[in-house]
């Protein structure tokens, strides 16, 4: 056994869909991990934030909490800053005096959603929603404190067996209605957080290493499709005719918070850290069903 303590790894929002894949993977690796939900520490709390981190002295800290409620931001900004904005910038503060890392995990919704290619990870950003510039603000804090020690991780479009997500919905959807109306001119990448927990493991270790430059990374899945394309590709691993899914605008389904257009993020930075971007969306999503189904009570065999 090494003389040498193993770095601590500390997660916040360890209760979410995330937070909970990050947790077990790093446990299952090995590593000492202090997971933490809001109830433990609130992160909109400096003075909190500051006596938990000095207390467990983590040389790692994972951000998963996060304001989530999309369309709740419009109606709540000062809400939603304190989650997405104040809270990294007191962890960044805290790890800053530790000298620890942070990872701050982030949002396609910082980007305008308009553009017709990938958004690269220096692209400018240019929010459309009070959620998207909350983010913004979290991602600015932590760059800013932590310019060698801050990582700011941008996902989108998760789904995992821990917590609500849409292809969990389409599942139970599939079992109530006889088709399901979903947009199809919305364009992302389903994401699986267990693949991006693997990631999000590798950075802070290649962090701590010295070999994994500060900045911002895209952690999605590879490739690019629709709500409506992703809803159909369920419903064939289902077993389900795929005829049953049908094609609506986001016109046709008003929300208070615009949703991007377009989301597609690329993945080159992954590269300079000595790393692999994440696999194909396809790959993923047929890989995680049988714990998808398992969640929400569904068989994972197609059905005749």
């Amino acid at each position: 056994m090494s003389p040498y303590p193993r770095p601590r790894w500390l997660v916040t929002g360890a209760s979410g869909m995330l937070g909970r894949d990050l947790t077990a993977l790093l446990v299952r690796r090995g590593a000492a991990v202090t997971a933490l939900g809001r109830g433990a520490l609130d992160i909109t709390d400096e003075r909190d934030v500051r006596s938990v981190l000095a207390r467990h002295r983590p040389a790692v800290v994972v951000n998963c909490a996060a304001w989530t409620a999309v369309d709740a931001a419009e109606a709540e900004p000062s809400r939603a800053m304190a989650v997405n904005g104040d809270g990294p910038r007191h962890l960044a503060r805290a790890c800053g005096a530790l000298g620890a890392v942070l990872l701050q995990l982030s949002t396609d919704y910082v980007f305008a959603g308009t553009a017709e290619r990938p958004y690269r990870e220096d692209d400018p950003t240019g929010p459309t929603t009070v959620y998207g510039a909350t983010k913004r603000a979290g991602e600015r804090a932590v760059l800013e404190t932590l310019p060698e020690a801050g990582y700011v991780v941008r996902t989108a479009w998760l789904y995992g067996a821990g917590g609500p997500n849409f292809v969990a919905t389409m599942m139970r959807l599939e079992a109530e209605q006889d088709t399901v109306a979903v947009v199809d001119d919305q364009h992302g990448q389903p994401t699986w957080t267990v693949d991006v927990a693997s990631r999000l493991a590798e950075l802070g270790s290649a962090a701590l290493a010295g070999s994994a430059p500060a900045g911002v990374y895209h952690a999605t899945n590879a490739g690019g499709t629709t709500w409506y394309a992703l809803a159909r590709e369920t419903f064939r691993l289902l077993g389900a005719d795929p005829g049953r899914v049908r094609p609506t605008s986001t016109r046709m389904l008003a929300r208070p918070a615009t949703r991007p257009g377009y989301s597609v993020l690329d993945h080159s930075r992954w590269r300079e850290a000595g790393m692999e971007p994440l696999r194909d969306w396809r790959l993923a999503l047929a890989e995680a069903f049988p714990a998808l189904c398992g969640a929400v009570g569904r068989s994972a065999l197609p059905r005749h």
